[in-house]
């Protein structure tokens, strides 16, 4: 089997820039979800006083996350916003005092086995973030350890313009061996792969030194074609395994972290202090200087801009993470997410949408599928509100990677039909569940 994708321009203009703290921001917006499943419950008030890396939301339930403060300061009120993917969640709207006191609970945790290595990730509120989301210890708590024959490390970022990995790979080396160590010795695993594709040549040489430094772990130097980074191709291109469709890595011993989560995991175990910042690529057609700057969780992209420097236009189009699978964020006032590993400002002709015109059948757009996948067929089911024929040509597979529209010659919306076909089928789905 061999899995395709595309290559494309990959604009990594600030791999040597080092990140640089902005100024704290006035005021902060902490979302409670800022990561895949249910909100975190709030637990502070207007007026209170919050400390940086206090916990200000539970994580509620399995599939939640914590959430604690980036800033000391006072909480100035809790609202519902409607954030970029459209849903209604509370936040919390923090106002600095300037001076970042840290909170004085704040201590390493103490771990001497499993269950409380899992219980610090998830005190930590760390996050797939790598783009994902998905709550660290909820992937990490595996019933059967012995089921984990390898961890595969996403360090590929193949998204255009991105270099926050790439940062993390160079500036905190020791905190991802610690990371390693760490599930190594509490979750017994002795495999351990970097993928990282070959256009990161200084990041090579530093996972290299990890290799050669332990015999667990194993750098695979992969081609540079996205979408590299892409879980289910992450794990072929690496291990030669092919998960199955509806299945999790782990169905074939496989657990995929990104590079900076897990070095995100090693640094907390030394201090303890939560995920309360995040490295961020800022770039763009419409950015005077493109640079990478480290920000409290909740600043304002506005805030962000004016900390990185300035803008050498009006954007056309802000996007959250990369221009392939990055989200269009509606105002310059959505805060940074614990997820945001870049903030993309698009100018004029950048962000402008080309003309679709009528398919030509060429067949682009299945040669370059990662998992060979039929998006023209997909579209034509969708247009006919033909819900079986979905289900047969498995858009549920869509990784919504976005190749398909990118090869299109004709400049069909087909990934975002790809994305409109997988919620008609799941309604579809859940509702034959129902009635059956």
């Amino acid at each position: 089997m061999k899995l395709h994708g595309i290559k494309i321009p990959h604009f990594k203009n600030t791999a040597d820039s080092v990140p640089q703290r902005i100024p704290i921001p006035q005021t902060v917006t902490i979302p409670t979800s800022m990561h895949i499943g249910k909100p975190a419950e709030i637990l502070v008030k207007r007026g209170d006083s919050v400390k940086v890396g206090q916990l200000i939301a539970r994580a509620d339930g399995f599939i939640s996350s914590n959430i604690h403060s980036s800033v000391s300061g006072t909480v100035q009120k809790i609202e519902q916003t409607v954030t970029s993917n459209g849903a209604k969640i509370p936040c919390a709207i923090i106002e600095s005092d300037g001076k970042q006191e840290l909170y004085e609970n704040i201590k390493p945790p103490f771990i001497n086995d499993f269950d409380g290595f899992i219980n610090a990730v998830k005190d930590s509120g760390v996050v797939g973030l790598g783009g994902a989301g998905f709550p660290s210890f909820a992937k990490l708590k595996i019933d059967d350890l012995a089921r984990i024959e390898t961890v595969v490390i996403n360090a590929a970022e193949c998204e255009p313009y991105i270099t926050s990995d790439t940062r993390t790979m160079l500036d905190k080396t020791d905190y991802i061996y610690k990371g390693i160590s760490a599930v190594k010795k509490y979750m017994n695993v002795k495999d351990f792969v970097i993928g990282i594709e070959k256009n990161k040549p200084s990041a090579i040489a530093k996972m290299k030194e990890l290799e050669q430094k332990d015999e667990h772990i194993r750098v695979h130097v992969l081609p540079s074609m996205y979408p590299q980074g892409g879980e289910k191709v992450l794990v072929y291109n690496t291990l030669k395994k092919i998960i199955p469709q509806g299945c999790l890595p782990i169905e074939v011993g496989v657990i995929v972290i990104n590079v900076t989560t897990l070095a995100f995991i090693g640094e907390y175990l030394e201090t303890g202090i939560p995920l309360v910042e995040k490295c961020v690529t800022i770039d763009g057609s419409a950015v005077k200087e493109p640079k990478n700057v480290i920000a409290p969780i909740g600043t304002h992209i506005s805030d962000l801009i004016e900390g990185a420097g300035s803008l050498k236009c009006e954007p056309a189009k802000v996007l959250y993470g990369g221009p392939m699978m990055g989200i269009a964020v509606p105002s310059m006032n959505e805060p940074v997410l614990k997820n945001t590993n870049a903030v993309i400002f698009m100018d004029k002709k950048e962000a402008a949408v080309p003309k679709t015109t009528a398919c030509i059948n060429c067949g682009a757009c299945i040669a370059h599928c990662p998992f060979r996948l039929e998006p023209r067929s997909i579209f034509l089911a969708y247009k006919a509100g033909n819900v079986s024929d979905l289900e047969k040509l498995c858009v549920d597979l869509c990784m919504e990677c976005g190749c398909c529209s990118y090869v299109c010659p004709a400049h069909r919306p087909l990934v975002q039909t790809n994305k409109l076909a997988k919620i008609k089928l799941r309604e579809y789905l859940s509702y034959k569940k129902e009635i059956n």
